[in-house]
């Protein structure tokens, strides 16, 4: 039998497991792809995510390969600039904001997963099917060998399903829940490498999801150590929902996007030393996904059964909370089991209480950013360009981009440096 099984080998759900096992708890992991690959494009993970991944050990993986930026900056389409805040360490916190390929962080957080619990930890090309009978203190869950297509069960004390957003175990926890849900904006998403621009340490964002937006930031310190930068990039057009009656397309994180559909959007655009439109067409392969959430739960799961990170509260991906939120889950969620052993549903009852709520308030926050709403506020009165922004935004809504993002980011800086460590290592 195994204690707890994780459905998802995702980021939440291999930070799971090596939380898991720094509590001395038993854990699994299946996933439903044949091969764990470096895919995606860049991520953004949060001081209060890096602190629970330095915890962990990872702190010096991390730093080898991510960029930690010094600098959000806001432009309008034209390159002028609007308005900056530090990031990170700059911005008062111990810990940095780490920028990084997707695929990179998931790749280093399999290799730690295969090296403290063995490479049978981590079950590729194995899919969660649904739930059996309850028998002697355990739950039944049936999973599908892909390759050879057959069916088999094991015997868990807990499952947790971190098998994002269209999680098979949120389906099976709350039938009938229908689609994601659209907000009629469309992004494409890449990497190019590219010569230094920006300072190196920027996360810059550029016009308004309103109509199009970009943002760009670098994701590999390896790059510049040669001397160039690994770019990021993703572009947001906004368009009718009627138009495409629907998403115009599945949420896949994979799906290929062409340059011809958004390259006009971008005609004409620099920020500064960064010519926009040259950007996205020296990307070799595209994404395009459509900007996607779900309605936040009353309850995530029942009996020995919970949900984490996308599985749980799929959000918007403007606030780089997505990961940063699914590492925090999968920290609390061994915290709770560790404190209420033996008792299974105690702790994921007790997790669930814990990140729910202040989970589900940020799925909320992020379909009314402040930031976007400023954005477009630029756009509007000065859609031909400005010299000083003091020209077109009060003193007063110049403030409230001060503390737009913080609302979203879930903690302050002093109270992550004050609060104790959410792990059982034993390591502050």
């Amino acid at each position: 039998m195994t204690d707890v099984l994780v459905a998802g080998a995702g980021i939440g759900g291999l930070t799971a497991a090596l939380s898991l096992h720094a509590a001395g708890i038993e854990v699994r992991v299946v996933d439903a792809a044949e091969q764990l690959r470096p895919v995606g494009v860049g991520i953004n993970l949060l001081p209060h995510a890096v602190r629970e991944l330095t915890e962990l050990g990872l702190g010096d993986e991390l730093a080898a390969t991510a960029v930690a930026p010094e600098a959000m900056v806001h432009f309008d389409r034209h390159g002028n600039r609007i308005w900056a805040e530090p990031r990170g360490r700059a911005l008062g916190y111990r810990w940095p904001q780490y920028s990084i390929h997707r695929g990179a962080l998931q790749v280093l957080l399999l290799q730690a997963v295969r090296d403290r619990l063995g490479d049978h930890a981590v079950r590729t090309g194995t899919a969660f099917v649904r739930l059996a009978e309850r028998e002697s203190g355990a739950l039944r869950v049936i999973l599908r060998d892909r390759g050879r297509g057959r069916e088999h069960g094991v015997r868990v004390r807990a499952l947790v399903g971190a098998d994002g957003l269209h999680s098979t175990v949120r389906a099976m926890l709350h039938p009938g829940e229908g689609p994601p849900l659209w907000n009629g904006i469309r992004m494409w998403r890449g990497t190019a490498e590219w010569h230094p621009v920006l300072g190196g340490r920027t996360v810059a964002v550029a016009g308004s999801n309103a109509s199009a937006k970009l943002v760009v930031y670098p994701i590999s310190r390896r790059a510049q150590e040669r001397g160039r930068e690994l770019l990021n990039w993703v572009a947001e057009v906004r368009f009718p929902i009627s138009r495409h009656h629907g998403m115009a397309g599945p949420a896949d994180w994979n799906r290929s996007g062409r340059l011809s559909d958004v390259l006009p959007h971008f005609a004409g655009w620099r920020i500064g030393d960064l010519d926009v439109p040259a950007l996205l067409a020296a990307t070799r392969h595209i994404l395009e996904y459509p900007m996607v959430d779900r309605d936040p739960l009353p309850q995530w799961g029942r009996g020995p059964v919970t949900l984490l990170g996308d599985a749980a509260h799929p959000m918007y991906p403007v606030g780089s909370n997505g990961g940063s939120q699914a590492i925090l889950d999968a920290r609390v969620l061994a915290r709770c089991l560790d404190r209420a052993a033996p008792d299974r549903e105690a702790g994921l009852r007790a997790y669930e209480d814990v990140r729910r709520e202040p989970v589900n308030s940020l799925v909320l926050a992020h379909r009314n950013m402040p930031a976007d709403r400023i954005l477009h506020t630029v756009a509007e009165r000065a859609p031909e360009g400005f010299d000083r922004v003091e020209d077109v935004l009060t003193r007063e809504e110049l403030g409230e981009l001060d503390t737009a993002y913080r609302r979203t980011t879930g903690t302050e800086a002093t109270d992550l440096e004050g609060r104790g460590s959410w792990g059982t290592e034993g390591v502050v």
